[in-house]
């Protein structure tokens, strides 16, 4: 009886050790996941200053682009939480997009193999920023769901894991785009 006892005492303390060990691990992917996220937004940011001077020499008459630029640049890098920091990040994504229209009034600028190759980098960190966030949110999906789920949640709870946030897409980034055909083919 006393063997049965301690067998099962075994193997309760098997599984909460099994099941911590676990959720550390899912905790730290979802830190090496958002820390992916940083390092893109870094880089990013390191090839704005670059970007930001080209454009200058161009478009002289852009300085409220460029200043918005430099300030949600700094918003990023101050950032102390990942939602602080995908909130600027997401302006700054939307405001990297008018310098590329500015880009359109300045053929000489467009022209520019300086230009091209950062819009290019650019276009290349955004794109992997955004890979970045869809594992980020992946790898949050699959530690809160042994938060969750009996009976690795006992664990959780008696250890005080917390859940981790997913990264959400901004509001006017979900509107439908209108499309206006009205004018092409007069």
């Amino acid at each position: 009886m006393t063997w049965i006892i301690l067998g099962v005492l075994a193997l309760i303390v098997i599984f909460v050790i099994v099941s911590y060990n676990g959720l550390v691990k899912n905790r730290m992917q979802t830190k090496e996941a958002w820390s992916q996220i940083d390092v893109q937004l870094k880089r990013r940011n390191d090839l704005l200053p670059n970007l930001i001077e080209t454009v200058k020499g161009y478009a002289k008459y852009e300085s409220s682009t460029l200043e918005k630029v430099t300030e949600l640049r700094r918003q990023v890098a101050a950032a102390t939480t990942p939602a602080e920091a995908m909130k600027a990040s997401d302006a700054l994504t939307r405001q990297i997009s008018g310098i590329f229209a500015v880009a359109e009034n300045y053929p000489d600028l467009k022209a520019s193999g300086n230009f091209a190759h950062l819009q290019e980098e650019l276009t290349n960190t955004e794109n992997k920023i955004s890979y970045s966030r869809q594992l980020y949110n992946s790898v949050v999906s699959n530690y809160n769901v042994k938060l969750e789920t009996f009976p690795s949640n006992l664990v959780a709870a008696i250890f005080g894991f917390k859940a981790a946030d997913f990264l959400q897409t901004p509001e006017e980034e979900k509107a439908v785009p209108r499309v206006d055909f009205n004018g092409l083919g007069d």
